[in-house]
């Protein structure tokens, strides 16, 4: 998650969250199969000549229901059980009883309604609106381009919000790594760590790096116009604080809003999908944090070395292991660097220790044809097996404030993995820096 002013997770709370990895990682894969199976045919005749799929194209990423309690973000087809869509969004968890999926049927663009399955997730982590999956067969003899979301099985198609189905057409990867970040909220300004973490993940194997962007800093800005431009970054737009009260703290507990950290679970799944077929592994972390290999130069070797030893295997979580950003080395000291705004992860090569009592949470590099629903720190559905993958193997450098902020430096772990590619990092952390921050005149 990305946001100024990072939290102390107490011990309390990895309790929470290991507790919550316990009772909802690794379910049942297979679908309940209890939405109904019975297709109403809403209109018989064809739509009207050049309008094969009626109703109003949506516009935005996030879009609201007239009941309000319902938010489609988008529907994407799954055929690796049923013949159904797979609709992303975000519902109340007690209000949202009844919805309809209206497919729109070609080449006629004749309408047939069915009746959908409501699968709230289970890490709501006590807010009332949760990521849901709303999930509709398919009729028969039917290639439904578009959907709409409704109430009821009657009504105006005229009137509903029309929806394309993304993954219609199987493609082949266009990228082998992906990353998914989300959300990007608080004015975020930590500039000079996010470029050096984009940098790293290029460094890495990463080809696209996707972010769910609420709102940022002009000079933010300009740094994720130049990734757009040169084809690394893709900005998902994030307002969800126009359709509800968000917090951003991950347990309502800690802040008794709608929904928290911003939608990021609704967003984190939105980016599975969005990305199921044109990117072999996808990885799930925060901008603040690099799964850095220890045993392999970079992510290719590494994972094909992981399914080698772990076929089958369509989840690996790595270990998250903090480097406060206040316990500093002066080591690449780069003055040019220091008018920047944000943290010099060169300068943070010192690791908390283990504690054994306290729950690590984890994040993941996936396989997301073999993922069904995820959370932050696990996969609550999937088809194979997990593995947690060992630290010596690689570890989540994650640099932020720290958790045992009372420590001595003499009882941190001295790490330098990271400057293994400090020669690569610096130099492409200037090229990009000299054609953003640094031009004359900014």
């Amino acid at each position: 998650m990305i946001h100024c002013g990072k939290k102390h997770i107490c011990a309390v709370a990895f309790f929470l969250i290991f507790a919550s990895f316990l009772i909802c990682s690794w379910k049942d894969p297979q679908l309940r199969n209890n939405f109904t199976r019975k297709l109403f045919p809403q209109a018989t005749t064809a739509s009207p000549a050049g309008q094969l799929c009626r109703g109003k194209p949506a516009q935005n990423v996030i879009t609201a229901l007239n009941d309000n309690r319902t938010f489609i973000i988008s529907p994407y087809f799954d055929d690796r059980e049923s013949k159904i869509t797979r609709v992303i969004g975000i519902v109340h968890h007690e209000d949202v009883k009844q919805l309809y999926c209206w497919f729109c049927c070609q080449p006629d663009g004749k309408i047939y309604v069915s009746k959908a399955e409501i699968d709230v997730h289970s890490d709501r982590f006590g807010f009332p609106y949760g990521a849901a999956d709303i999930v509709c067969l398919e009729p028969e003899n039917c290639d439904p381009t578009h959907v709409s979301i409704h109430q009821s099985s009657y009504g105006d198609i005229d009137q509903l919000p029309r929806f394309e189905i993304k993954n219609r057409k199987a493609e082949t990867f266009s990228v082998d790594f992906t990353v998914c970040i989300s959300a990007m909220f608080g004015n975020y300004n930590n500039v000079l760590q996010f470029i050096q973490s984009v940098e790293m993940y290029k460094i890495l194997g990463v080809q696209k790096v996707v972010i769910y962007k609420n709102s940022c800093s002009h000079l933010m800005e300009k740094v994720l116009k130049f990734y757009m431009e040169e084809g690394t970054v893709e900005i998902i737009p994030w307002p969800i604080n126009s359709h509800l009260k968000v917090s951003s703290k991950w347990h309502f507990s800690m802040d008794a809003k709608d929904i928290g950290y911003y939608g990021q679970i609704t967003a984190l799944n939105d980016c599975i999908y969005r990305n199921m077929q044109r990117s072999k592994f996808v990885i799930l972390n925060d901008a603040d944090e690099i799964i850095l290999p220890l045993k392999h130069p970079d992510w290719k070797t590494m994972m094909s070395s992981l399914q080698e030893q772990h076929p089958g295997t369509g989840v690996f979580l790595f270990e998250n292991h903090i480097f406060p950003k206040t316990v500093s080395t002066h080591v690449f000291n780069i003055s040019s660097w220091n008018t920047v705004p944000g943290v010099n992860i060169l300068q943070h090569v010192h690791r908390e220790p283990d504690r054994k009592e306290v729950f690590n949470p984890k994040k993941m590099i996936i396989d997301p044809r073999k993922v069904i629903q995820t959370s932050v720190h696990s996969v609550l559905r999937a088809y194979g097996n997990s593995v947690n993958v060992p630290m010596d193997v690689a570890l989540v450098y994650h640099c932020r404030v720290p958790l045992q902020g009372n420590l001595p430096r003499e009882s941190l772990i001295r790490d330098t993995t990271l400057w293994r590619y400090n020669s690569s990092l610096i130099m492409n952390v200037n090229k990009v820096l000299y054609q953003t921050v640094l031009q004359a005149g900014n």
